[in-house]
């Protein structure tokens, strides 16, 4: 069984600006459990409040009330005193880096190590090592300025690792890098959390940053948790407004609003965009299992024979299994089109875009796909989740390119 290494109960922060008659709820009644060796991912958009909850973690923020637990020990009300050797089990990556200017890499790693009194021959082994596992070794006479953006932050995990912590929080840590070097220190995280076996608790607002790393996803919206659970199903399944517009940016083949009016531009049939869902999804907030979705458009377009052309799509892997999105137009008969989305949405999610003539906007097209009227598992599905009368072959889904 999952051990929680961190645990926020009904959590609340407010802040009052001096002078002011009321307060601020950055953080409003928030309960979190994180699992040892988790990778979590927190999102949410500017002024969520996630960066409050983070350090709330390491007590930099104490909470208005409710409790946090890190560790196994309740931190809430905790001096000083009592904190710093929790802390020194929590190390922190920052969106700007935090290095020192005036010190080398090796000094810049070395930091925390020299205010915890470490005596210079382990320290020194200490940095080389971490130098080696983060890729720098041959960087360490070097000074920041020196660095490409992706070798400070490597010089930032470093750091963050010196004291041997058992959780790193990272606070929008790619947030500066370009999406090459974002790839690169999040495979470094990976490790780190593999090979090391540190929880990771990841502050984003970079859906493709969840995608890539999260094994679970709380999104924060307003200083709430809106929706959580495994990144697979909220990818696959979202269903508060928030998520849902998150997904959009980061879900590989569904079109943004710009292309829509592109391909209407070209096409002058029926757009509408398939979600493809290897395996059924679980929401976290009502128990409740959304099947798979895309799984018989090859079979469908064959039966009711329209023209169809496929202009838009691809597919990437969320925690091992494939989600995506294909985009076509439909063309040909306006009755057989209706018959053949009427089929399509028993057992899919269809985003209905409409036609050159009459286009259904964007945003009510995206958040608001074609009502499915049966082929959702719900509270009849059976123990695995699976509707009534899925094979294993069903189960198991499609491919990923």
């Amino acid at each position: 069984m999952a051990e929680p290494i961190i645990e926020l109960d009904h959590v609340v922060k407010e802040f009052r600006a001096k002078g002011a008659r009321t307060s601020t709820r950055a953080v409003d009644d928030v309960s979190l459990s994180i699992d040892k060796g988790d990778i979590f991912g927190i999102i949410g958009y500017s002024g969520a409040g996630k960066s409050t909850l983070v350090r709330m973690i390491n007590a930099l923020e104490r909470p208005t009330s409710g409790t946090v637990r890190v560790l196994g020990q309740d931190i809430t009300s905790l001096g000083e005193s009592s904190l710093r050797p929790l802390r020194q089990k929590i190390g922190m990556i920052f969106q700007q880096f935090n290095l020192f200017s005036t010190k080398t890499v090796a000094q810049n790693v070395a930091y925390p190590l020299v205010l915890d009194h470490w005596r210079k021959d382990y320290l020194e082994r200490r940095v080389n090592l971490l130098l080696r596992f983060v890729g720098l070794a041959d960087q360490a006479d070097k000074y920041p300025s020196q660095l490409s953006g992706g070798q400070k932050q490597r010089v930032g995990i470093a750091r963050a690792l010196a004291t041997n912590p058992e959780i790193i929080l990272a606070d929008e840590a790619t947030s500066a890098l370009d999406p090459e070097t974002t790839g690169e220190v999040l495979d470094l995280l990976k490790q780190v959390n593999q090979v090391l076996g540190v929880t990771i608790v990841l502050i984003t607002h970079q859906m493709n940053v969840v995608q890539q790393i999260a094994n679970h996803v709380a999104v924060m919206s307003d200083g709430r948790v809106v929706e959580r659970g495994d990144a697979y199903s909220l990818f696959a399944s979202p269903e508060q407004e928030v998520t849902k517009r998150f997904i959009a940016t980061a879900i590989s083949g569904l079109p943004d609003a710009e292309r829509v009016v592109d391909i209407h531009r070209q096409w002058a049939g029926r757009i509408v965009t398939v979600l493809i869902r290897q395996k059924e999804a679980r929401n976290e907030l009502n128990g409740s299992w959304v099947s798979a979705s895309g799984q018989n458009i090859s079979e469908l377009i064959s039966k009711y024979a329209i023209p169809t052309n496929l202009v838009y799509g691809g597919i990437d892997t969320v925690a091992g299994s494939a989600i995506g999105a294909m985009t076509y137009e439909l063309a040909g008969d306006a009755a057989l089109v209706e018959d053949f989305l009427g089929e399509l949405a028993l057992n899919s999610d269809v985003f209905d875009f409409g036609t050159r003539q009459a286009p259904v906007e964007y945003g009510e097209a995206v958040l608001r796909p074609m009502p499915r009227k049966a082929g959702t598992v719900s509270a009849a599905a059976d123990g695995d989740g699976r509707s009534a009368g899925q094979t294993d072959e069903d189960h198991d889904g499609g491919e990923t390119r």
